[in-house]
């Protein structure tokens, strides 16, 4: 066994990026670098040898520099305008009303009904905290991932007694609850990394959490006596975060390239302010040999006391005129106006941290007057491509999807939905599969892409409910509601005029008006010829 440990050290030394190869060639010494041809960025020369980059994995990077790095960014999204404008735009991008599931109970249309109104009424009660709903918490998911690079969900199992629609809740447990710090042999024989418990396999086994969060500590000290980390099992913890190198532990926030960037450029912002505060403040100055004639007496009972000597009137107003004593003089400062490069200036500072943080420039500062329709499409095309990325591989696969079954698993087991356990165990799989639907995204011209959407049905390149999940809703519950709304209208004797045309044919604004509605005409026929046909 303790062989057995050794291996498993070492393992996490090297994991770590603590260990050097052993081998005669050290590709990480000074030589390396000099060796002739191969790639420029690899040699130490003159120009390059300032540039030192660390061989650490990012595992050990984020224990040493994790918590500052969370902070400043934590930092930035109480202070920065930019930051919070960028972060408020992903997440509406990102999570917008709500990513919802669909279920492919296909075999079983009743089920798969009561499944989905179960479940909506669950998302009401799936706060832990009881502060919004399973959608909600979707949008405090995804703006963790932006300032924090990550963010824990606890699921917790619930009495039958607490009168929930499915006994289970989700709670959401901040990066500061999992120290970056805890690198150890656990006392079962595994391995701690960044607080996270991996067996020999390097699977993850368990999380190590703080009984509270380490911030309240200033608040009541009294409220956790003990905050040693307390060992949770990993089928009890989803870890949210994204990925970008094999092995990654812990998230980055997705705010750090930018994060240098936007803290200097408000500090220069706040002082460009500043400055012009203080250049707006004009005041005069006058010179007498009496200066005691021209100074007004103080409105206070002790005016008949001699005013001291030397002493000035402390700070300045607009039109401010302050007696001087004789024989002073004042020069007034003249600071540099801001001068013709400052927006080109801000522009491209500006344009360089929304690219970092992952946001359109356009629009995250909704300053679009050097985009045109086409420049605008396309940036807008490229962001949505990739926030699709996020949606499904990150939170559709991370939180959705296993909380789906977890809540399916549970629903069974105490009834809630009309599924014995006999009918679920051996398949599982089958019943808990869903399509997960996230929200529409708006176009710039929405006519257009419309006609393109009712052309590609028309064509049978595209299904109807392919245009509808586009759209972030259900197909079944649409066509049912349409069925609904038919049946009512009959009974009511509504009657709505539908033009044929109008969808894939629309009007020209240089043509005639009655010549155009000739065409439509044309186009769509009276009844008695549909009928016919």
């Amino acid at each position: 066994m303790g062989a057995f440990r050794d291996m498993l050290a070492e393992g996490l030394l090297g994991k770590m990026g603590l260990v050097r190869p052993t081998n005669q060639f050290d590709p990480f010494s000074s030589a390396a670098g000099s060796t002739s041809g191969g790639f420029d960025g690899g040699r130490y020369r003159r120009r390059l040898a300032s540039w030192k980059p660390t061989q650490y994995s990012v595992n050990t990077i984020m224990a040493a520099q994790g918590p500052l790095l969370r902070s400043r960014c934590r930092d930035l999204m109480r202070n920065s305008a930019h930051a919070v404008a960028a972060r408020e735009n992903f997440v509406a991008n990102l999570i917008g009303a709500g990513i919802k599931p669909s279920s492919l109970i296909t075999d079983d249309p009743e089920l798969r009904k009561q499944v989905m109104e179960v479940w909506m009424d669950w998302t009401e009660e799936a706060d832990a905290d009881g502060m919004t709903d399973f959608y909600g918490m979707q949008s405090i998911i995804a703006s963790a991932l932006f300032e924090a690079g990550e963010i824990f969900v606890r699921l917790r199992a619930r009495r039958i007694e607490d009168g929930l629609t499915v006994p289970l809740q989700i709670e959401l447990l901040e990066s500061e609850m999992c120290p970056y710090w805890l690198n150890q042999i656990a006392p079962n024989g595994n391995y701690i990394m960044n607080g996270v418990e991996f067996d020999f396999r390097a699977k993850r086994v368990a999380y190590w959490f703080f009984p509270g969060h380490p911030g309240d500590a200033p608040v009541d000290p009294q409220v956790y006596l003990n905050m040693d980390p307390v060992r949770v099992p990993a089928d009890q913890v989803l870890h949210i975060f994204r990925p970008t190198r094999p092995g990654q532990v812990r998230g980055v926030p997705l705010v750090s390239p930018a994060m240098t960037r936007l803290f200097f450029l408000d500090q220069y912002d706040d002082a460009e302010l500043e400055r012009k505060r203080i250049a707006a403040l004009f005041a005069g100055f006058v010179t007498s040999p009496a200066p005691e004639d021209i100074l007004p007496a103080p409105a206070m009972s002790d005016a008949e006391q001699p005013m001291e000597a030397g002493v000035g009137l402390a700070g300045l107003e607009p039109g401010t005129m302050q007696a001087l004593l004789p024989g002073e003089d004042v020069k007034f400062s003249e600071p540099a106006d801001v001068g013709g490069t400052y927006e080109a200036f801000q522009y491209r500072q500006q344009l360089a941290a929304f690219s970092a943080m992952g946001v359109p420039y356009m629009i995250g500062t909704g300053d679009t007057r050097r985009a045109s329709y086409s420049s605008l499409r396309g940036v807008i095309v490229e962001y949505r491509r990739k926030l699709e990325q996020l949606q499904y591989n990150i939170i559709v696969h991370q939180y959705c999807r296993p909380i789906w079954r977890r809540w399916f698993n549970d629903a069974v087991l105490t009834a809630a939905i009309p599924v014995t356990t006999q009918e679920y165990v051996g398949n599982e799989k089958i019943m808990t599969r869903a399509k997960w639907i996230a929200p529409r995204f708006e176009w710039v011209d929405p006519l257009k892409d419309r006609q393109a959407e009712k052309l590609a049905v028309d064509a049978g390149f595209k299904s109807r409910s392919d245009v509808i999940e586009a759209e972030g809703y259900d197909p079944e519950e649409t066509d049912r509601r349409i069925a609904a709304d038919k049946e009512r209208a009959e009974e009511l004797g509504l009657e709505f005029p539908v033009l044929q045309a109008a969808a894939s044919q629309p009007s020209d604004p240089n043509a005639d008006p009655q010549e155009q509605a000739d065409a439509n005409q044309d186009l769509s026929g009276d009844g008695d010829d549909q009928q016919a046909a």
